[in-house]
C-alpha cells in the first residue's frame, strides 16, 4: 500500500511539474496534439483575404483590441446573453470589428482535425499574422498554448482601447500600460497600412485640424459629410489600402494620416524621426512591426489550467467549470485507486486540465 501511495504521490507530482512547464507559450505547443494546425488557419485564412482582402486588416485589428483587454485571451468573441455582456457592443468595438464568423470557420475546420485541443485565442493570434503575410507583410513566429477566457470586459474594453482621437502622451500612456514602448507603438501603428475606417472615427480630423493637407483632407470630406454619414469608409492608406507596406509612414510625412491618433506620430513630436525612417526603410518597419507583434501576443495569456479550450469561440465551453472540475478530479483520483500504473485516460484528463 505504502509503495502504491508513493506512486501515486510522484504521478502527481510530475503531472504538476507538466502544469507548471506549459505555463509558457512556446511555438510547438501543439506540435504533437495538432501539428497541421497552420496549415488549416492559414487555408482558411487564404480563402477569406481572396474573397475580400480588407480581412486581413480585421483579423489584426480583432487580435489587437482582444490583446488590449485584458490580454490575448479571446475575450472579445464571446457573445452577449441574458446572464452574461461581453466585449463585443463596446464603445470601440460595436459596429466596427468585425471577422467573427473567418474565426467561427477556421475554428470548425480546427476542430475537425483536432477536436477539443486548440484555443480560439491561439486562432486569432495565427489569422492575424496570416492575414499580414498574405497582404505582403512580415512573417513571425507565434507562441502557442493560450487558453481561452470564460468571461470578458466590456468597461475595460471601454477603457483600455485607445481612441482615434488621441494624442501622442495619451496613446504612448495606453500603450505603456501594456508595457509596450513608444517604438512598439509606432510599429504597430503601421497596422493601418491596411483597412478602412469609419467618417466618425476621422470627422473631426478632416475638418478641424491644421495638421493636415489640404487637398487630402478636401478629397476625403466627399465621402464624409460634416453631418451624417457616419459609417461610410475610407481607406486608412490611400495610396496602397490592400498592401502591407510602409506607404503609412509616407502619408504621414506626408500629412496625409486619416485619423487624428497617426498624425500625431509625426507633428513635430517625440516619433518624428521613427516615421521618416520607416517611410523611407520598409525592411525596419517590417522587422520592428514583427517584434512588436510578438510582444503585444504575449500580454496576459491564460496557460496551464486556467480558462478553457472552447468549441464554439462565441460561447464560454463550461457554464459551471467548478462543478466541471470536480467531476473530473474525482474520476480521476478513483481511476489512480483502481490502477497501480499510470491510465491513459488519467494522462489525457491531465493534458486537458494542464496543457490542452
Amino acid at each position: 500500500m505504502a509503495v502504491f501511495s508513493e506512486r501515486i504521490a510522484i504521478v502527481f507530482f510530475l503531472a504538476l511539474l507538466v502544469c507548471i512547464a506549459d505555463g509558457q507559450l512556446s511555438s510547438t505547443f501543439y506540435g504533437k496534439t495538432c501539428p497541421n494546425l497552420q496549415t488549416v488557419v492559414r487555408s482558411a485564412m487564404t480563402q477569406a483575404v481572396n474573397n475580400e482582402p480588407r480581412m486581413g486588416a480585421s483579423m489584426l485589428r480583432l487580435f489587437f483590441h482582444d490583446c488590449f483587454v485584458n490580454g490575448c485571451d479571446g475575450s472579445i468573441l464571446l457573445d452577449d446573453t441574458a446572464t452574461f455582456t461581453g466585449e463585443k457592443n463596446a464603445g470601440p468595438n460595436a459596429n466596427s470589428v468585425r471577422g467573427f464568423d473567418v474565426i467561427d470557420t477556421i475554428k470548425s475546420n480546427v476542430e475537425a482535425a483536432c477536436p477539443s485541443t486548440v484555443s480560439c485565442a491561439d486562432i486569432l493570434a495565427l489569422a492575424a499574422r496570416d492575414g499580414v503575410v498574405l497582404l505582403g507583410g512580415p512573417s513571425w513566429t507565434v507562441k502557442l498554448g493560450r487558453r481561452d477566457a470564460t468571461t470578458a470586459s466590456q468597461s475595460a474594453a471601454n477603457n483600455n482601447l485607445p481612441s482615434p482621437a488621441s494624442s501622442l502622451s495619451q496613446l504612448k500612456t495606453a500603450f505603456a500600460n501594456k508595457n509596450l514602448n513608444a517604438r512598439d507603438l509606432t510599429a504597430l501603428s503601421g497596422a493601418h497600412t491596411i483597412g478602412q475606417a469609419r467618417c466618425v472615427n476621422f470627422r473631426s480630423h478632416i475638418y478641424n485640424d491644421a495638421n493636415i493637407d489640404a487637398s487630402f483632407a478636401s478629397q476625403a470630406q466627399k465621402n464624409c459629410p460634416s453631418s451624417g454619414g457616419d459609417n461610410n469608409l475610407a481607406p486608412l492608406d490611400l495610396q496602397t489600402p490592400t498592401a502591407f507596406d510602409n506607404a503609412y509612414y509616407q502619408n504621414l510625412v506626408a500629412q496625409k494620416g486619416l485619423l487624428h491618433s497617426d498624425q500625431e506620430l509625426f507633428n513635430n513630436g517625440t516619433q518624428d524621426a521613427l516615421v521618416r525612417q520607416y517611410s523611407t526603410n520598409a525592411a525596419a518597419f517590417s522587422r520592428d512591426f514583427a517584434a512588436a507583434m510578438v510582444k503585444m501576443g504575449n500580454l496576459s495569456p491564460l496557460t496551464g489550467s486556467q480558462g478553457e479550450i472552447r468549441l464554439d469561440c462565441k460561447k464560454k465551453a463550461h457554464q459551471n467549470t467548478k462543478e466541471i472540475e470536480l467531476v473530473e478530479t474525482t474520476e480521476a483520483v478513483a481511476s489512480l485507486r483502481n490502477r497501480e500504473t499510470w491510465d491513459p485516460k488519467v494522462h489525457q484528463w491531465w493534458l486537458h486540465r494542464c496543457k490542452v
